[in-house]
């Protein structure tokens, strides 16, 4: 009976693993999704978490990921080519500078703008590091 309920414990171990890694994936995929629209909020780095959470929880969530038509070329550029596309890069840049401006417009807090502006900086030095992906 003990190696019964330790198995049965695994499956039902297993299964919360799974899903939370399945909450994960799909909360990076809808909060990723609802950066596309809103300022402050990037797209990009939720998406490359969607994108390695999806293979722990589900196959099939993985391989929807990786044929997703808008996801699916962006995130096989970063896995072969550590990529990021040149378009990708210019809108990713424009938006950060005008979510800082906007801020700053608002009469946002000195201290926040500048820690802002350095993480925005290091954003942008990290975007114009990398390779424009080949396609």
């Amino acid at each position: 009976m003990g190696v019964l309920f330790r198995i049965v414990a695994g499956i039902r171990a297993l299964r919360v693993t799974r899903l939370s890694w399945a909450c994960l994936a799909w909360g990076c995929i809808g909060l990723g999704t609802a950066g596309v629209v809103l300022p402050l909020l990037p797209t990009t780095p939720f998406i490359l978490v969607a994108a390695w959470a999806a293979p722990k929880a589900s196959p099939r969530l993985n391989h929807w990921l990786d044929h997703h038509p808008v996801f699916g070329p962006n995130l096989h550029a970063w896995r072969t080519q550590r990529a990021v596309p040149r378009k990708a890069k210019v809108i990713a840049i424009l938006l950060l500078l005008s979510s800082w401006w906007l801020l700053f417009f608002l009469g946002t807090n000195k201290v926040v703008l500048g820690a802002l502006a350095i993480l925005f900086s290091g954003v942008t030095l990290f975007l114009l590091t990398r390779p424009d992906a080949r396609a």
